[in-house]
């Protein structure tokens, strides 16, 4: 992991997109699977050992799709670290540190944070995993544009990347109902959606994560979620990540997921397709 974060910090410097051998990052060895995507999901939990690692996986989406939802469930089902930028961004200006103000200004504009800021906020978070023992990593929110894949693409095997998708009606309305909790900082959604059916789809209905009653006096909502700023970001973001998704389509390695509703829908259809939904004990841990 030591490794992992020069090379991070040396690529995102020089600009260099060159492929460095795995054989330079003893903490991270190659698991070895075969091409092809069904051979990079996980039909058992990932081990640890000499030999292997495990998982390395990405959630790419629209801001406010569930990437952090659904990444965080998956982290605790296969035991690895859920690594979000957007939390590193807000962890950053939640602080003193020398970003803080600058980060500030960029995210109340609704502008995307600079690759040289991400990675040097993403090589801190592992410096501190490689301190606690941490193997393997899902990322939320990185990387966002084809030279960060490409600088991720450098120095380590991404092993697979799923694409959350939804209707960006519906992604406005939820964006506008998030909350957090300013006491135990965990997120909430006031947003009640029933969106009809569009292009032969069927209905979608997505109902409030509400806060419990001790929560909901200190409720407050994120600076960057007013409507004009969301369909910003929005916009943004769909300009950006057509190449990305290309990018790793073109390695086999991208999963498309069309979110069909709330989590009570969407969570057993995603461990289905990711062939973890017979680890019926875990998933009602991680549902919980």
């Amino acid at each position: 992991m030591a490794a992992l974060t020069r090379l991070l910090r040396s690529a995102v410097t020089s600009g260099s997109t060159a492929r460095i051998s795995l054989s330079t990052l003893a903490s991270e060895p190659k698991t070895g699977f075969p091409a092809g995507l069904a051979a990079r999901l996980a039909p058992s939990p990932p081990r640890k050992g000499r030999e292997d690692r495990n998982v390395q996986w990405v959630f790419l989406g629209c801001p406010g799709v569930g990437k952090g939802t659904y990444a965080s469930r998956l982290s605790q089902l296969l035991g690895v670290p859920h690594i979000a930028t957007g939390d590193l961004v807000r962890e950053e200006l939640a602080s003193s540190g020398p970003l803080s103000l600058k980060l500030a200004e960029i995210v109340n504009q609704g502008k995307l944070v600079s690759d040289e800021i991400i990675v040097e906020l993403l090589t801190k978070r592992l410096s501190k995993g490689e301190e606690k023992g941490e193997s393997g990593f899902i990322l939320d929110g990185f990387p966002r544009t084809v030279r960060q894949a490409e600088i991720i693409d450098g120095v380590m095997d991404i092993d697979l990347v799923v694409n959350l998708k939804l209707r960006e009606d519906v992604l406005v309305e939820k964006c506008l109902g998030r909350r957090i909790c300013n006491q135990c900082g965990k997120n909430f959604n006031l947003a009640c959606i029933d969106a009809k059916g569009q292009n032969g789809q069927p209905d979608m209905y997505m109902p409030p994560l509400l806060p419990p009653s001790q929560c909901m006096p200190k409720l407050i909502t994120r600076a960057d979620d007013t409507e004009e700023v969301v369909k910003a970001r929005l916009r943004i973001y769909n300009d950006m990540s057509l190449p990305v998704e290309e990018f790793y389509r073109r390695q086999g390695k991208l999963l498309e997921f069309d979110l069909p509703g709330g989590i009570p829908e969407s969570w057993p259809k995603l461990l289905q397709i990711l062939r973890l939904d017979d680890h019926h004990e875990d998933k009602q841990l991680a549902a919980a």
